[in-house]
């Protein structure tokens, strides 16, 4: 589920993904910084690893406004600065298999 109570279908497609490769264990929605509201889609917390998937970016979405760019920038900042290694996905990415790919590498999972 997304922060505003919406299931989204980029998400939950990676999710599946993530799930048919036998993927570490992984949280999501996971608040990474006491006192924020900030939360990753994806966490592997023991690697300090995020996965964000970036839906709407073709749309008008809270990302693509400059408001939400500006938390955006904040938030993966902020994110970076505590060692998190974030890594950003658009649907396409998540859709054609690169984001599994590449999370798998990133994680060490063989395939």
């Amino acid at each position: 589920m997304s922060t505003l109570g919406k299931v989204s279908l980029l998400e939950e497609l990676l999710n599946a993904q993530l799930m048919g490769k036998n993927a570490p264990t992984f949280e999501r929605e996971f608040v990474f910084c006491n006192g924020r509201r900030f939360r990753f889609d994806f966490a592997w917390p023991e690697f300090m690893v995020a996965v964000e998937v970036e839906g709407g970016i073709w749309t008008s979405s809270r990302h693509t406004t400059p408001q939400g760019f500006e938390k955006d920038i904040e938030k993966y900042n902020i994110a970076t600065k505590m060692g998190w290694r974030v890594y950003r996905f658009s649907g396409s990415m998540v859709s054609n298999g690169q984001a599994l790919d590449f999370i798998l590498d990133v994680l060490g999972v063989v395939p």
